[in-house]
């Protein structure tokens, strides 16, 4: 029987083809209620179909989480529907140019960083009432091991990721009156959609592909390209009961790539 969520109204930002989909499968089959989140309509009300499907529960609202009224409204929908807000996971994301530092355009970085670190800012934010009101809540922060562990082309991606744990850090300082936990995970490599396109197109221009996965492989001491619906359940653990009394903390969920010292 499901568990781990059960009874929890779980809301998931950035419900899109890769590990967002799967944390919201696998909230709902551990018993919680999800409101789902992104810019793409039809994506995010096919998921939430298929969780009604199975016997879950879910609403689906189109959310730009760059826009402060979208995510209130993103809040209200999920609370009009189940009555309350347990969790909120933020894991909407854009990446940017894929430049080095050389060549990277200021006003990219600033538009990565509004949505990457200011969305989960105002999502947050439009939780907050109902949580406040409940007594209590948690928040995970879903952050990339690329701020750690430098990959070219990837700094205002990484930046705007670096910022959201630093938030994370302040944010459960500032919420822990109210009996908000707030953490961050931090991902390396998942093995869903994203990887494997990638994977799909560098053999498409050539390369082996059993040589592409394992030069990524050889860097991970548990060997394989952590699966997404490993990587999800990790995120969805700080929402349970079983991390009361973990606040402010960062997870490195990468298969051992990074260990953070």
């Amino acid at each position: 029987m499901p568990s781990l969520l059960k009874n929890k109204v779980i809301i998931i930002s950035g419900v899109g083809p890769g590990m967002g989909q799967a944390m919201a499968r696998i909230a709902a089959a551990e018993g919680a209620r999800v409101g789902l989140g992104a810019r793409n309509r039809d994506f995010i009300e096919a998921v939430a179909g298929e969780i009604r499907a199975n016997g879950g529960e879910a609403v689906a609202v189109p959310t730009d989480v760059g826009d402060a009224g979208q995510c209130a409204a993103r809040a209200k929908a999920t609370a009009d529907a189940f009555g309350r807000i347990d969790g909120l996971v933020n894991t909407a994301y854009i990446h940017g140019e894929w430049v080095t530092v050389d060549e990277a355009d200021p006003e990219d970085w600033a538009r990565v960083f509004d949505v990457n670190c200011l969305g989960a800012l105002r999502m947050t934010q439009a939780v907050l009432p109902a949580m406040k009101a409940q007594g209590g809540g948690a928040v995970v922060n879903v952050a990339t091991m690329s701020q750690v562990n430098p990959f070219p082309g990837e700094g205002g991606y990484a930046t705007g990721k670096g910022g959201l744990t630093t938030m994370t850090r302040h944010m459960a300082k500032d919420l822990g009156r109210f009996n908000i936990r707030v953490n961050a995970t931090r991902m390396g490599w998942i093995g869903g959609k994203p990887v494997y396109d990638y994977i799909d197109r560098a053999t498409a221009g050539g390369q082996d592909r059993d040589a592409v996965i394992g030069e990524i492989t050889g860097r991970i001491p548990l060997g394989v390209i952590p699966p997404e619906e490993d990587c999800a359940k990790s995120v969805l653990f700080f929402l349970s009961d079983y991390a009361k009394m973990v606040t402010g903390a960062t997870l490195d969920v990468n298969g051992g790539q990074y260990m953070a010292p």
